[in-house]
């Protein structure tokens, strides 16, 4: 065990509250309880959640290689027009 705490009677009681029978509510949370265990997370980490910095920043790398892949492709195609 990794040491991360979730607290699957308050998760199932949220659930319940919104809507859910008593069964699905303790499923849910029981493979919550589970998941966090298998992957060694935090449900509130902070430090592995993307800030709107990061996402900017993906977007433009993105931007540069989807045009880097356009320019390549119009390269192709003018060196096929060109010698082809």
């Amino acid at each position: 065990m990794n040491g991360t705490a979730f607290d699957t009677l308050a998760a199932a009681k949220a659930l319940r509250e919104a809507g859910f029978e008593n069964r699905q509510a303790e499923s849910v949370a029981g493979v919550m309880r589970h998941a966090t265990r298998l992957r060694g997370c935090r449900l509130a980490d902070q430090g592995t959640l993307a800030t709107k910095a990061d996402l900017a920043a993906l977007k433009a790398r993105l931007y540069r290689a989807l045009w880097m892949q356009g320019a390549g492709l119009v390269a192709v195609m003018a060196a096929l027009k060109l010698f082809g």
